[in-house]
């Protein structure tokens, strides 16, 4: 997508409403992070606005983070409360915090927004990184096929239909690059808005090669935060990768 930057995409309309739909999923995403903590300090990359930061803070966690949006900091720290997150700031493939870890983790999709395979194995390397030697590095992602399907690589889909909006969602991918350049487009009668993203698609096969080459291997997947089985029916996967 021709002037795409990941580094601004995240900007401060994004961060504004970022918390607006909850995905409904975040004190399931604490409860099985923090078993996994076993009371030890947490690292989230891309920590964004604290969706999972802050609750898994709650059940008694440090949690630290590494997010490259100053505005989606901004929003993280008006609703901190008395937890205190730290968060340094940079790309989660090369920034470190200095610190090593019991947990390190990176939820809904976000290494998809690395869009080189150089750099989503940096990601790896960089959690490998942080951990402590029994650490675990937890990532969660939706299949590729969850999106686009083989013989229907573009699609627009209608997201919202009413009598004043309509919302679609315009979607390309390229699977020689693994590119899936997506636009949600949103139509009232005030005008037009846009927002773009692109994405860089894995299967959970080529991360746990990323995983390989980053010296840690896989240790259990589940479908969701909920821990049901990852069978052929899965549309995501919660993976948890360690030494």
């Amino acid at each position: 997508m021709k002037d795409f930057d990941p580094a601004t995409s995240f900007g401060e309309d994004v961060a504004a409403r970022y918390d607006d739909d909850l995905r409904g999923d975040e004190d399931a995403a604490a409860s099985f992070l923090s078993a996994i903590a076993q009371g030890r300090p947490a690292l989230e990359f891309a920590i964004g606005t604290g969706r999972i930061a802050i609750p898994l803070a709650e059940k008694g966690i440090q949690v630290d983070g590494i997010e490259l949006s100053p505005h989606m900091v901004e929003r993280l720290r008006a609703k901190i409360g008395n937890h205190p997150i730290n968060v340094t700031m940079g790309d989660m493939s090369t920034t470190t915090t200095n610190q090593h870890y019991g947990l390190v983790y990176l939820v809904y999709n976000t290494i998809f927004n690395l869009l080189t395979a150089d750099d989503q194995i940096r990601c790896f390397q960089n959690a490998a990184h942080h951990l402590s030697p029994d650490g675990c590095f937890v990532v969660e992602t939706a299949l590729p096929h969850a999106w686009i399907s083989p013989d229907k690589p573009d699609y627009v889909h209608a997201e919202h239909v009413g009598t004043d909006t309509v919302s679609l969602d315009v979607a390309r991918y390229d699977p020689v690059t693994q590119l899936l350049e997506e636009n949600h487009v949103h139509l009232t009668t005030q005008g037009i808005t846009m927002s773009p993203i692109v994405c860089r698609l894995i299967t959970p096969g080529e991360m746990d090669l990323m995983a390989r080459i980053a010296g840690m291997r896989l240790i259990q997947r589940f479908a969701n935060w909920q821990k049901t089985p990852f069978d052929i029916q899965s549309k995501a996967h919660v993976s948890v990768y360690g030494f």
